[in-house]
């Protein structure tokens, strides 16, 4: 999801995307340590949406945009 279409949700939407990525990154980290990880680059893409996700919260939390 690309920063213009996060910060097109309200701010539930935005705690409700968070709340699925961090759920997701879980899941991959447990499927790595049970070695049926197929694709590494997964792990990295959901931290990027997080850190994006957290960015445009902090943003709004501090009324920059």
């Amino acid at each position: 999801m690309k920063a213009k279409e996060i910060r097109a949700l309200n701010s539930e939407e935005l705690a409700k995307q968070l709340a699925a990525a961090q759920q997701e990154l879980f899941d991959l980290r447990f499927r790595l340590a049970t070695k049926q990880l197929v694709n590494h680059r997964e792990i990295p893409r959901v931290k990027r949406e997080i850190a994006r996700l957290k960015t445009i919260m902090r943003e709004r939390e501090l009324g920059i945009r």
